[in-house]
């Protein structure tokens, strides 16, 4: 008998601010910004420090969807 599965609990994600999240995808902070009004990243942080997910950064580097 197998047992049931658990969910696995959601582990916080590890941020950056916008400066470093541009550095890492190569772009600038005024394309993070917009990439997070047009949903395709989440943003973080409170109202005057915004933070990206890495995890978040990489997959949309992965799907090719930075343009």
């Amino acid at each position: 008998m197998t047992e049931p599965s658990r969910p696995t609990p959601k582990s916080k994600p590890r941020t950056v601010p916008t400066e470093l999240a541009a550095l890492a995808m190569g772009v600038t902070q005024a394309t993070i910004r917009k990439w997070a009004s047009r949903g395709k990243l989440t943003r973080h942080g409170g109202p005057r420090r915004a933070e990206y997910d890495l995890d978040e950064l990489f997959a949309l580097a992965r799907r090719g969807e930075t343009e």
